[in-house]
């Protein structure tokens, strides 16, 4: 940095160096605000969108709540136009419960599908694949769903994971993999209340 032997000399420097700079200057100044503006309009954009994407997600679920399976296309809808939103992933949920409810495994088996490979929420995740093994279940595929719960990794989930494991085997008439099951599953932080109940029942 050059040293200035008087003020004068500053500030001739410093009109020399604005003559050369100014407009370089406030362009990038220019460029800063429009970015800022232009960053605060996505983020309002985006916080918009959120709010309009979840007061339509309120009122397709009180449609759904109202009119049952009558308003699966609705619902449909909305998955489809808010497909790269958790919305979506909620609504599917909701779908697939009331298809289990009307004993429509196969459409309700569907939505979880589309649920679990688009969810974002790694908290809403394990929840989604327990609820596909189920109805998979339902379907008569009880071999399947118990490979997939062999790969189904959770933390947190490992009790849950190994007594529905427990239930599936008992149900396919494997009641020694099923102790095993619900024996790993009694030693898992997250164990259920029921464990014991159900290791006693195949002990007798």
């Amino acid at each position: 940095m050059e040293l200035y032997d008087s003020e004068e000399q500053q500030v001739e420097a410093i009109k020399d160096w604005w003559r050369e700079n100014g407009k370089a200057v406030v362009l990038g100044v220019v460029i800063g605000l429009g970015g800022l503006f232009g960053w605060r309009y996505y983020q309002d954009s985006i916080i918009t969108g959120q709010e309009g994407a979840a007061a339509e997600y309120a009122e397709t679920i009180q449609a759904l709540n109202t009119k049952g399976l009558e308003a699966s296309d609705d619902i449909q809808a909305f998955i489809n136009t808010h497909s790269d939103r958790e919305y979506a992933v909620l609504a599917a949920l909701q779908l697939a419960q009331a298809q289990v409810a009307q004993a429509d495994y196969k459409s309700a088996l569907t939505q979880l599908e589309w649920a679990k490979a688009n969810t974002k929420d790694e908290a809403l995740a394990p929840v989604i694949a327990l609820r596909a093994v189920r109805v998979k279940a339902e379907l008569g595929d009880l071999d399947a769903a118990i490979a997939e719960l062999d790969t189904l990794k959770a933390a947190g989930w490992e009790g849950r994971i190994a007594e529905l494991k427990g239930d599936l085997l008992l149900r396919n008439g494997d009641s020694e993999g099923a102790y095993t099951a619900y024996s790993a599953a009694q030693q898992a932080t997250d164990a259920s209340q029921t464990i014991q109940f159900k290791l006693d029942d195949l002990a007798k």
